[in-house]
């Protein structure tokens, strides 16, 4: 199934997939940090979105 190119937010919202540029620029904006940083971060904890903002200290 292809991706609906025309949401605003993600399909799951507790999993950050950082292949998808809408996505990436969704979360690095949500947390504040650099698409780069964010990219770093999951692949440190890996995708949940809890994980994520424990890693960046948010």
């Amino acid at each position: 199934m292809a991706d609906d190119l025309s949401r605003k937010r993600p399909e799951d919202s507790n999993k950050i997939n950082v292949n998808q540029s809408w996505e990436l620029n969704y979360w690095s904006t949500k947390l504040g940090v650099s698409k780069e940083m964010l990219r770093i971060a999951v692949s440190a904890v890996g995708p949940l979105v809890l994980d994520v903002k424990r890693y960046l200290g948010r």
